[in-house]
């Protein structure tokens, strides 16, 4: 049983499947119906307007209807499109058993419990027969897909036989008077439409289902005595034929199969069993461990079943339907009927070899699954699942071809899979001992040879080759030499192809498709909702594959898309040119003609083939949004464009190509504001000021025009513009504009018209205007503003404009292939103004000249005035009517390129990059700004993984080895890289290594100032520069071999420093714990220090000790303090004193956690003593000591690295790599 699909629910009481769509309805006890796509596995809908379960539901052969019936006692109509309840047929007394739409006739049938079947007509919506006769619930009714019959089973133990023959010919012929007379009289006196042809009694208990046989006279039955019978009929009678016992309680459906020769049955006892029609035995059983089943149904145009029970349904085939086939060269061998069969592809002529054995168990499931030919020997191998995996080896007699009609004996053997490696070997899979059999054509075993995975499958994969799969990976071995060639990970593989020329393999899963090479290095992966069917390569290189509803084709980058739906589904077999060749279930060869335009033009975009690319766009009609979207997500929105017709998509288009041509085109004839602004902005960003200005002009957009004007240094128009401003009584832009200018008495002249008379004056007065300032004085008044004592007035003059001359200078770059491909259209249109492109190449022009610039002029808001007449001021500007005429003229974008074709020159490798190239050394890693790098260095060579504390070190070394240099104000900053080592004579094209700012002297000067402060008994102040000098060293390069010693010295000794004062400050913070105290100054003698600090750690351990009355070991600090010779005599004194009061009482009060005569290191985490011979971890950058549980966390030392990690040693030098 191939289970397709299941669902979880309530109890499913009714099932029907929908005849053209993959859609399956099923009726619950719970009162809902629920509609599921079970080729997607979705549920698309639900109906809940029954009150009580759902015991009938059908769908309409044609129309979008179905029918329900329910325990309420009603039946209801629905249509699926729109959702909705149409109506409710009333009539029935009791619950509504099985509903049915007739095939042909607007006829529905209905069962019930109230003893009756009533026959209804959907489109009168009445009852049209009432069917009485049974004496107990109805179970089912159903019509004969052919003959005016309807089946019944009941309670009562009988199945029932009607005839509606009166009832059709009533519907259909025209009834005349003399006839409707007869009719009436037949309506009044109990007239009938439906008699009861036959009843079929034998069953002992209550009948709970009957159905016809779609063409022969037969009827099964199930029933209350766990029996099915089979019923056979003629014109006079009907009898029972036989019994088929098996089940172990109620028979609740039952229904023969439509395709084949079998009968279904379920029941109760939760289980369902398949019997043969013909020979009247059991042939397999499925069972449930919890559910009951309840129904049944079956597709009317596949081979598909469906079974409803207590916790769902299940959608299932109860065979495989693909056939097994194998192509050689031109031809496809495969079997159909018990025949092995070959088609030729060139002369599509199909032949019958060999019949093949049937198979010897009658069970299910038997048939062949898998073939495999040698074209050399003529032998076919045809695997199946009899006897738990079974293959047999024919022989191909050369004269046979259609025959021989007698079965040759066939070579048999057992094994998982059979397949040819080499002209006359083949390998069978020994599944228990998981090892191949290799033989030869007389079916003897050549040799044996283990696997290098658990296999259940093995495929062939080239000359002497298999592929083996497992569970969740596959693998290509050689038998000879009895390596693994290729190993992948892919989910669980059905199929495998190869392509021709054996460079590539697709593997197919159920909803995947993984594409590997020839050893299995895997190049993508698609993922499908519906099942993957088959496949095969093209002669591009494209993988085309089908699955249940579509064939579609796979590109070697992974882009995937559809080529054609499918009816029903095809295993593909080989593809020649534009015609796929598949085989369909019913084992048809069929070709198949698709358009491959679509994949071919994507593969030649992916694989350059310009030329191609080009051709297909001028030749073949591809559209479409999908492909436009391509383009665009693939980077190449130049070429989408010659797709487009609608113009908003084609200016967007041109605006992400850059191609201001085109995106002016579109902005033309889109004409709105919005369109216009961003044509200005990406104009703009080109420096194309010809087509900025006119973006601008279009938009009217008169404050970016004045500021475009006055950073081009069009002075001209920007007077005008001022003009403009007065005309529009626009005072705010009036006076920008003469600020712009630099036009002081346009300024006095707008502050006084707008009645800022203080204003004007003060402005009249600084800037020297005397005789207006006076005139103005008199009209203030006595309210004259003073102006401040002392302070030096400077001007404000508009700045210099970088370029005067139109358009900025862009580089000309030859065109792409498309645009200059595909640009012939409207080459005309451009000729006249390509000389007048010139103009913007040429020198910068004088400010005077640029009237005559051919790019678009302020003169568009003159209507028609000629321009060049216009001398006088004032002349000519009319002043009423401001709108831009539609027609004026547009600039022309002046990226002509000519034949002289300007190459860029190719940007140089940044010295950044220069560095990390040739670097292991952290800190140049860092100096070149590249810290996830340095990082990884660290993190390898020391086992650092806090980089918390190093990140200031690290932006100082970035900041530190580049200088930055302004270029004038409109430009960007330009960081230049500082090297090591520079001097004049070096070769400027020789990159030397980052400066460094850090470096060894400065780490000694750190040193002396630790070892100040820890004299001074700083303690916090010293720890706080030692940890800065290991916090340092990482980042550290020096030159020769001896520093790089020094640095590893310097490291023990800071480390050593870091851990006694850590230990000191802990110490001091413990107030209630005198012992603790006199371990920690006692492990702190035993940190290496300089001999000055040494005497004062021993001093004060000596000191805590004596006073907590510990004189055993107070007298050994002051044995060793003496040991030292202290200079200070003071020091001397005390500890010859601490001695003798101890040789009086050579006892500790207290024991302490302290072996001085056994050598140890203090652990840097809990510091306690780990003595000689102990286990321990250490730090792999300060190399402090830890106990064995500190092992992976943070070394609380150094703060940086992981206690106990792997790391390679300090690199700190470029000597180091050499």
């Amino acid at each position: 049983m191939l289970t397709k699909f299941e669902t979880k629910s309530n109890r499913v009481k009714g099932l029907s499947f929908h005849s053209k769509r993959p859609w399956i309805l099923a009726s619950l006890h719970s009162g809902v119906i629920q509609l599921w796509d079970y080729r997607m596995g979705t549920l698309i809908d639900r109906f809940d307007e029954h009150d009580g379960p759902v015991r009938g539901v059908h769908f309409h052969k044609s129309q979008p209807l179905f029918v329900s019936g329910g325990d309420d006692y009603k039946i209801k109509v629905w249509n699926y499109k729109l959702h909705r309840c149409l109506f409710t047929l009333l009539g029935h007394l009791d619950y509504i058993r099985t509903v049915q739409f007739h095939h042909e006739y607007p006829w529905i049938v209905s069962a019930s419990d109230d003893q009756t079947i009533r026959i209804w007509n959907w489109q009168s919506r009445t009852c049209i027969s009432v069917l009485t006769g049974h004496n107990h619930y109805v179970m089912c009714a159903s019509f004969h897909p052919k003959e005016d019959l309807v089946v019944s089973a009941s309670l009562d133990q009988t199945v029932r036989v009607w005839d509606i023959g009166a009832l059709r010919k009533k519907t259909v012929s025209p009834a005349d008077d003399i006839l409707r007379l007869s009719q009436m009289n037949t309506d009044f006196f109990g007239g009938v439409d439906a008699v009861v042809k036959y009843v079929l009694e034998g069953h002992d208990r209550g009948v709970n289902w009957a159905s016809f046989h779609p063409t022969l006279p037969l009827i099964v039955s199930g029933a209350d005595d766990r029996q099915v019978k089979i019923w056979r009929m003629n014109d006079t009678k009907a009898w029972e034929v036989d019994t088929l016992r098996g089940h172990m309680n109620n028979v609740s459906c039952v229904l023969f199969h439509a395709k084949q020769e079998i009968i279904v049955s379920n029941s109760e006892d939760k289980s369902i069993r398949v019997w043969d029609a013909t020979k009247r035995t059991g042939l397999q059983t499925f069972r449930r461990e919890h559910d009951r089943f309840w129904i049944l149904a079956a597709h009317p145009e596949m081979n598909l079943l469906a079974a409803g029970h207590d916790s769902g349904m299940i959608v299932f085939k109860l065979e495989r339907e693909r056939p097994a086939f194998s192509i050689s060269g031109d031809s496809v061998f495969y079997v159909k009927d018990r025949f092995l069969r070959a088609f030729e592809y060139s002369t599509q002529k199909d032949t019958q070899l060999i019949p093949i054995r049937r198979p010897g168990s009658n069970s299910l499931n038997q048939g062949p699954r898998t073939l495999s030919y040698s074209p050399t020997e003529n032998a076919v191998l045809v695997c199946s699942d009899t006897d738990g995996g079974s293959y047999e080896l024919y022989i191909i007699p050369k004269d046979s071809y259609g025959r021989s009609d007698s079965a040759q004996e066939a070579k048999r053997g057992l094994g998982g899979s059979a397949v040819f490696v080499a002209r006359n070997r083949f390998a069978v899979l020994e599944k228990s001992a998981n090892q191949v059999l290799v033989k030869n054509l007389k079916n003897e075993i050549v040799k044996k040879s283990p696997l290098p995975i658990a296999t259940d499958a093995i495929f062939y994969a080239g000359t002497g080759n298999l592929l083996c799969r497992s569970e969740d990976r596959v693998v290509i071995f050689d038998l000879q030499q009895r390596i693994v060639l290729g190993d992948l990970q892919t989910s669980f593989v059905r199929y495998v192809v190869w392509s021709p020329d054996m460079e590539s393999v697709a593997l197919l899963s159920k909803h995947s498709i993984v594409i590997a090479d020839k050893k299995l290095v895997h190049r993508c992966t698609l993922h499908e909702t519906i099942r993957v069917k088959s496949g095969a390569w093209d002669d591009n290189g494209v993988f085309i594959y089908t699955t249940l509803t579509h064939i579609k084709y796979c590109l070697p980058n992974g882009d995937n898309g559809i080529i054609k739906t499918l009816d029903v589904p095809v295993y593909i077999t080989k593809i020649y040119g534009s015609t796929i060749f598949c085989l369909d279930r019913d084992g048809k060869n069929r070709p198949i003609i698709i358009d491959s335009t679509e994949y071919v033009f994507k593969l030649s975009l992916l694989r350059k083939r310009y030329d191609q690319v080009m051709s297909m766009i001028k030749n073949s009609e591809l559209c479409g949004q999908a492909m436009i979207a391509y383009l665009q997500q693939k980077g190449f929105p130049q070429v989408a464009l010659y797709f487009v017709k609608d113009e908003r998509i084609r200016f967007n288009l041109a605006l992400e190509s850059g191609n201001i041509e085109k995106a002016l085109e579109s902005a033309k004839k889109i004409d709105e504001k919005d369109h216009w602004y961003r044509l200005g902005v990406e104009a703009l960003r080109q420096g194309n000021a010809g087509i900025v200005e006119y973006a601008y002009q279009k938009t009217k957009n008169f404050e970016r025009l004045s500021f475009h004007y006055l950073i081009t240094g069009n002075l001209d128009k920007l007077s005008k513009m001022m003009k403009i401003a007065e005309v529009k009584n626009d005072v705010m832009g009036q006076f920008h504009d003469a600020l712009y200018l630099g036009d002081v008495r346009e300024r006095v002249k707008i502050l006084e018209n707008a009645g800022h008379l203080p204003l004007a004056y003060i402005t009249a007065s600084v800037h020297g205007l005397h005789d207006i300032a006076e005139r103005l004085a008199a009209e203030l008044g006595d309210n004259v503003p003073s102006l401040p004592e002392g302070r030096k007035a400077s001007l404000l003059i508009p700045p210099s404009p970088v370029l005067c001359a139109g358009d900025w200078p862009l580089l000309m770059v030859s065109k792409g292939i498309f645009e200059g491909g595909l640009d012939e259209t409207g080459r005309g249109a451009d000729e006249d103004y390509e000389e007048a492109g010139d103009a913007d190449w040429g020198e910068a022009l004088d400010i005077g000249e640029v009237d005559n610039l051919q790019n678009g002029d302020i003169s568009m808001v003159l209507e028609g005035e000629d321009l060049h007449e216009e001398n006088d001021e004032e002349g000519g500007w009319d002043l009423e009517d401001l709108d831009l005429p539609p027609d004026a003229e547009t600039p022309k974008t002046a990226s002509n390129a000519r034949s002289s074709v300007f190459v860029t020159p190719t940007s140089g490798m940044p010295v950044s990059q220069i560095w990390v190239q040739r670097s292991s050394l952290a800190a140049e890693h860092a100096a070149a700004g590249n810290f996830d790098t340095a990082m990884r260095l660290l993190s390898r060579q020391l086992g650092i993984k806090n980089f918390a504390p190093l990140k200031s070190q690290f932006i100082d070394l970035h900041i530190g080895s580049h200088t930055y240099l302004r270029a004038f104000t409109s430009a960007p900053v330009i960081s230049v890289a500082v090297e090591r080592g520079w001097s004049e004579s070096a070769s400027p094209n020789v990159r030397g290594p980052p400066a460094l700012v850090f470096n060894f002297s400065q780490l000694e000067e750190k040193l002396k100032a630790g070892y100040k402060a820890t004299t001074a008994g700083k303690f916090s102040e010293a720890l706080r520069h030692f940890l800065a000098i290991l916090h340092t060293i990482p980042l550290i390069v020096v030159e020769t071999r001896r520093e790089v010693d020094e640095v590893k010295e310097l490291i023990i000794i800071v480390k050593e420093y870091v851990l006694g004062l850590q230990m000191e400050l802990k110490r001091r913070e413990l107030k209630d714990n005198p012992v603790r105290q006199q371990e920690l100054a006692a492990y702190f003698t035993h940190c290496n220090l300089q001999l000055p600090h040494m005497r004062l750690a021993l001093l004060n351990a000596m000191t805590v000790c004596f006073k907590a009355q510990n004189l055993s070991t107070a007298a050994n600090f002051a044995r060793r303090l003496l040991e030292t010779n202290p200079s200070n005599e003071n020091q001397a004194r005390t500890a010859r004193q601490v001695l003798q009061a101890a040789e009086r009482n050579m006892k500790d009060a207290t024991q302490l956690n302290y072996d001085f005569r056994n050598p140890f290191v203090v652990c840097g985490a809990t510091y306690v003593p780990i003595y000689r011979g102990q286990k321990d971890v250490s730090c792999p950058y300060c190399s402090t000591h830890f106990i064995p549980s500190q092992q992976g966390q943070l070394c609380t030392v150094c703060d940086l690295a992981v206690v106990g990690a792997d790391a390679s040693g300090l690199l700190c030098s470029p000597s180091q790599i050499r």
